[in-house]
């Protein structure tokens, strides 16, 4: 059996807990002998997570959920194998449920054609719809969940007490999850989920990639303040909500204003 090294109680992140990055940040909820996973990542660590999971003394039988926060490749490739080898029911929003179910490889990221991408997504059912409001309930414990769209549109976070295990949402450094209208982003839906991240109470983020971290309501606003200028930026084409350039090309085509 392996030393445990919770990273709060109740709380074991895995990459962590191996010693080194095998992806996305995965999430081991316990309480007593139940336990949960926050996102598995690619399908090449899930043997290995499931032998150290075994290592660590939790009974596989007793994976009362694998928990999806969104339908990235990145965080769940490996889903489909892993619910093979636990049995366990898989939980995810409505939205990433469609996607989940096909392999969609675009909505994924599995496939970007353009960059030479070419990942398999490996098709997994959704057993267990959750969204904004609901609880995933095991032992004495309790997630609550939170839709927190934005990044895609089916992204959720869930709190526990002080903790948000907060997905693609921010990360330590100010860096948000990516942008593409590919996987639903949503320039003022992830505003609004940042800022109500920044108001609630929680004080410990555990994002989906990247070192856990203190809240910071400067960074936070410091990342709203860069999203509210992208809502209106060329540079995320069908993301932004207007570009405000073309209105004052147009007035000065009505004006007759020559170069400036």
């Amino acid at each position: 059996m392996l030393e445990r090294k919770p990273i709060f109680p109740h709380v074991i992140e895995l990459n962590f807990q191996a010693g080194h990055v095998m992806g996305c940040n995965i999430y081991l909820v316990f309480s007593g002998r139940e336990w949960v996973l926050i996102d598995i990542g690619y399908d090449e660590v899930v043997e290995e997570v499931v032998e150290l999971i075994r290592r660590l003394d939790f009974p596989l039988a007793q994976c009362r959920a694998l928990i999806a926060t969104h339908a990235d490749v990145d965080h769940i490739q490996g889903l489909a194998r892993l619910k093979d080898l636990l049995g366990a029911d898989v939980l995810a929003h409505p939205l990433a449920a469609e996607a989940l179910a096909m392999g969609d490889k675009i909505i994924t990221f599995a496939e970007i054609a353009a960059q030479g991408i070419q990942l398999e997504m490996p098709p997994v059912s959704v057993d267990r719809l959750v969204d904004e409001g609901d609880t995933v309930t095991f032992g004495d414990l309790a997630l609550e969940v939170w839709h927190t769209p934005g990044h895609t549109n089916s992204q959720l976070s869930f709190r526990m007490g002080n903790l948000l295990f907060s997905a693609d949402n921010i990360y330590r450094d100010g860096c948000v999850g990516a942008i593409d209208a590919h996987h639903g982003s949503d320039l003022p839906a992830f505003i609004q989920s940042l800022q109500r991240i920044r108001q609630s109470d929680v004080e410990w983020l555990l994002p989906s990639h990247g070192p856990i971290f203190r809240k910071d309501n400067a960074l936070i606003d410091s990342a709203i303040a860069r999203l509210e200028r992208y809502q209106h930026m060329a540079d995320f084409g069908t993301c932004a909500v207007d570009w405000p350039l073309m209105d004052e090309w147009e007035d000065e085509i009505v004006e007759g204003k020559g170069p400036m």
